[in-house]
């Protein structure tokens, strides 16, 4: 099993989520509101993520990491890996609960 099943699986147990396609991504929503867009591109993995609190972890990556993570001024973050060089366990499976959080809310 690869990281990005590991992702979308860990995505799915989530509490109404509905998954989809978005353009050449498998996308997770709740609450009709994305959290979690995951694909190919470019021979690599890419997920982007909506965060808050840890946008400013997710900025200083950025700037340390160019190649592997990108934050734009909105919420949303994009990380690229591979199964060689995986994104880390720990901070995919935070930034899945966050960007989940985020959408869940009403």
């Amino acid at each position: 099993m690869s990281i990005v099943d590991d992702i979308k699986d860990r995505a799915n147990q989530y509490a109404d989520v509905e998954q989809g396609q978005s353009c050449s991504q498998t996308s997770f929503k709740t609450n009709k509101k994305a959290f979690l867009f995951i694909g190919e591109q470019g021979g690599r993995h890419k997920a982007m993520f909506k965060l808050s609190a840890s946008k400013a972890e997710a900025i200083e990556l950025a700037k340390a990491e160019p190649k592997n993570y990108q934050a734009g001024s909105g919420a949303w973050v994009t990380a690229r890996f591979s199964d060689e060089e995986p994104m880390p366990t720990k901070r995919w499976q935070i930034w899945l609960e966050e960007s989940y959080s985020l959408s869940a809310k009403k």
